[in-house]
């Protein structure tokens, strides 16, 4: 998986210092931040957590359904999954009605999440069944038309091909300085400052693109450089 908690502990340190230099520009008072990746894990809980502390129990594996609200959670049609993050009663008894539930749209168990909550297992039982008749865009276009949301799932293919992610760059190949030359694949930073992405000149550096610039750094003269290179060592 994906280092959540390195990734968010960078994220947040980096408003910490942020925060740090605001400080230090109005009171000249510098700070000293302390940033543990525990700590991060645990605040990244949010509502999980706080659903712990409230109750005092704790949350049970429900796949990806949302603890407090129904439904929000993954649905699969018949040719691909999505996910469905109604936000109101409104939206339920519409998603109902969209997938020719209108009887469980109208069951006064199901006429507010408290109740879709506490009957959680019949209700998203009968969506789901619902849902397999659907081809996938043809349901999400027909959530999108009653304000529904939802969206679909995709595989890195799908990502990198869906015309948001196109259209906004995310994908940011950056030019070679390596003697091959072309282009190394890249992501490009969600930032934009000024609608200017932040993002390095050029790509990574190949493997060894390097090596005899930090040789020569190091001390080393052309010769012992070229008997590196012979017996195979810096290759």
């Amino acid at each position: 998986g994906v280092a959540y908690a390195d990734l968010f502990t960078g994220v947040y340190a980096v408003v910490a210092i942020q925060a740090a230099l605001i400080r230090r520009g109005v009171t000249g008072q510098g700070a000293e931040i302390d940033m543990a990746l525990l700590d991060t894990q645990v605040s990244i809980l949010a509502n999980q957590g706080l659903n712990y502390l409230v109750t005092g129990v704790s949350p049970k594996r429900m796949g990806n359904q949302h603890p407090n609200i129904v439904p929000y959670q993954v649905i699969h049609a018949a040719d691909g999954p999505l996910i469905v993050a109604t936000g109101n009663d409104r939206q339920a008894q519409d998603f109902c009605r969209i997938l020719g539930l209108e009887a469980l749209a109208r069951d006064p168990r199901y006429a507010d999440n408290a109740g879709r909550v506490r009957h959680r297992g019949d209700f998203t039982a009968a969506i789901e069944a619902a849902a397999r008749a659907f081809a996938r865009q043809a349901l999400l276009d027909a959530l999108e038309a009653a304000g529904v949301p939802a969206g679909p799932i995709n595989d890195l293919a799908q990502v990198f091909d869906d015309p948001q992610a196109r259209a906004r760059g995310l994908r940011g190949d950056r030019p070679s300085t390596g003697a091959r030359g072309g282009q190394v694949p890249a992501l490009r930073s969600p930032i934009l400052i000024d609608a200017t992405p932040m993002e390095a000149p050029n790509g990574a550096p190949r493997l060894g693109e390097h090596t005899r610039e930090l040789l020569l750094e190091a001390g080393l003269d052309e010769a012992e450089i070229a008997a590196l290179e012979e017996t195979g060592v810096t290759q």
